[in-house]
């Protein structure tokens, strides 16, 4: 038998190193399917029970190992249901090719069964590539293209084979005339470095410095030794983003850990004293937890110039590769002598430690989210890889776990979207079968798609050399992120129509499966239950009943917030008593003496 342009398509995707596709079938990709059956030992198909979780898992895939993730979908219905996880992939720059199939040339333009416009549906999201085989001889520029641009660029592309181009004779070699595209594999990672004389610069401005802040992000996190060179040079502190979360040890006592909502107070004290900020491979959002404008002069280094001086004005923007920058500029860089803003930084962390361990020992009914997380950090195996979903897992993820060396962690960031967490973990067990994949999730993430995906650990799980994997559910019964941003931003009581939840029997579903379950309400159960959970022959949900009314509190409350929170709460807030009463604890914890209680 002649190979098919779909032979052709996996057998170009193996030698770009591609070693996995995540997808789910149907009749629009019926030859790519074909295909994959006559090359079986080119590739690991994870049969997943949603498409948007393919896309998911393509970019946790792209997160966790560094290597273009792939996702693959049939025409129509399939296609759309990529969307979402491919836009995370855009919005937190990972290198992702989709892959999708479409209506056969012939019915093209004729209102078919499953038409879709989908040059223009996938236009926004794979704005750096989107094309469609429509002739053999294509096959392989597309290809090369799509892969190669998705891994410069660190976006997503987009490749549209209707599903008669996929059973053609395939074309290996274009023929050698006009109107023939020729391209080659490979796609090495360049030296990038800004010049000698703006290096000089930004040394220049970090030297003169009192007070030197930095804040990294997801492009630091391949550059942690280098990182802590200069923070010992400059004698500063270090904030991370929570994309960069596993850039650094949470162990080191210049770490003042995660910035923003769900972030630290050591880290906000730091960005509002500081008198020069250094931002490397970050995009953090949130300006009012930077310095205000003309309270410090900066310096940016970012790989994509089209993110420098984005969230603050920089005196000085670098672009270049940030572990490559960084070795290019310490030697540029003097040693403070004048460790007086080092040493205050050391002494808030250590404070802020003490203040986790208080809030997380206090009681609430029936169990504090804080305790989950916390006996779950003192635990954590060595080079584990975390996910966490949007809400307020995030926000115990960010504030309380803390991330040793060689661990990895991700979530949704710039899209933060609920429903990535389980699929996160997926893609990290597939990638890394020897390591312990913890995925934090909410039980409104996990009602929405991560018991279905469940059933796809189930069909993988005895495939893979260590068993581990955790999926941790909070079970608070309520959309829990959202009723405390309309208690504190918006000033409105909990609506129950829209925020409360079914409770569901998360444990009791895992078991029924032959997934272990473990359920835990009680504050003293939570250390042996994650013990139970970290020797576990088998896949585990852990689901911590838990209360809603533990407040989320950032590290540092405004006016307008106080005044909106107090305002909520006596507008008739079905859980209003009970909310102050845990507020008053967990902001008392913080500043009075604490003994464990549980």
């Amino acid at each position: 038998m002649a190979m098919q342009v779909s032979d052709f398509l996996l057998r170009r995707l193996s030698a770009w190193g591609i070693k996995r596709i995540y997808g789910y079938p149907g009749d629009g990709i019926n030859g790519i399917l074909g295909g994959l059956e006559r090359n079986q030992e080119l590739f690991e198909f994870v049969q997943v029970r949603h498409e948007e979780m393919a896309a998911f898992m393509a970019t946790a895939h792209a997160k966790f190992t560094d290597e273009v993730g792939v996702c693959l979908a049939t025409s129509g219905p399939g296609a759309i249901h990529l969307l979402n996880g491919l836009y995370d992939a855009k919005m937190d720059h990972q290198p992702v090719v989709a892959i999708v199939g479409q209506s056969a040339r012939s019915a093209l333009g004729g209102n078919y069964q499953q038409e879709v416009d989908l040059a223009s549906l996938f236009k926004d999201v794979a704005s750096e590539y989107v094309q469609t085989i429509t002739d053999a001889v294509q096959a392989r520029h597309v290809i090369d293209r799509a892969m190669r641009i998705a891994q410069t660029e660190r976006s997503v592309t987009c490749i549209i084979i209707p599903k008669d181009v996929q059973d053609l004779d395939a074309v290996e070699t274009p023929p050698h005339k006009h109107n023939t595209v020729h391209t080659g594999l490979g796609s090495p990672r360049p030296h990038s470095v800004p010049t000698d004389a703006d290096l000089r610069l930004a040394a220049d401005i970090l030297n003169e410095g009192k007070k030197v802040a930095m804040l990294i992000g997801a492009g630091a996190l391949h550059a942690g030794q280098e990182v802590t060179e200069v923070a010992d040079l400059l004698g500063c502190g270090v904030a991370k983003a929570l994309l960069g979360k596993a850039a650094l040890s949470d162990y080191l006592p210049f770490v003042t850990g995660c910035i923003g909502l769900l972030g630290t107070k050591p880290s906000w004290d730091m960005m509002m004293d500081c008198d020069t900020l250094l931002m490397i491979g970050s995009s953090f959002p949130y300006s009012e937890f930077l310095p205000k404008e003309g309270q410090a002069r900066g310096v940016q280094i970012d790989i994509d110039g089209r993110m420098l001086s984005l969230r603050y004005p920089m005196e000085l923007n670098l672009i270049g590769d940030s572990t490559q920058t960084l070795r290019a500029l310490i030697p540029y860089l003097r040693r403070k002598t004048d460790r007086a803003f080092r040493e205050k930084i050391e002494s808030n962390i250590k404070d802020w430690w003490q203040t986790v361990e208080a809030r997380a020992m206090e009681r609430a009914d029936p169990l504090n989210p804080e305790r989950v997380f916390f006996e779950l950090s003192k635990r954590l195996p060595e080079k584990a890889i975390l996910s966490a979903d949007a809400g307020t897992t995030a926000n115990w993820y960010g504030r309380i776990v803390r991330m040793k060396p060689d661990m990895m962690g991700s979530l949704s960031g710039g899209l933060a979207t609920m429903g990535a967490a389980v699929p996160y973990a997926i893609a990290a067990k597939f990638a890394y079968p020897d390591r312990v994949p913890i995925c934090c999730t909410g039980d409104g993430a996990m009602q929405m798609n991560g018991l279905n995906e469940l059933i796809t650990v189930v069909k993988y799980w005895k495939t893979w050399s260590n068993p581990q994997l955790i999926f941790l559910v909070l079970n608070n019964r309520d959309l829990n992120q959202v009723t405390w941003e309309m208690r504190v931003e918006e000033g409105n009581p909990k609506f129950e129509a829209t925020q409360t939840l079914p409770d569901f029997p998360y444990a009791r579903y895992a078991e029924s499966i032959g997934l272990k379950g473990i359920r835990v309400d009680r504050p003293e159960d939570v250390g042996r239950a994650w013990d139970a959970a970290l020797a576990a022959d088998r896949p585990v949900v852990f689901e911590a009943y838990t209360s809603g009314e533990v407040p989320t509190l950032p590290p540092h409350i405004t006016f307008e917030q106080a005044k909106n929170y107090m305002s909520s709460l006596v507008k008739a807030d079905p859980e209003a008593v009970s909310v102050i009463k845990q507020s008053m604890k967990d902001m008392m914890a913080g500043v009075l003496p604490h003994k464990d209680n549980a």
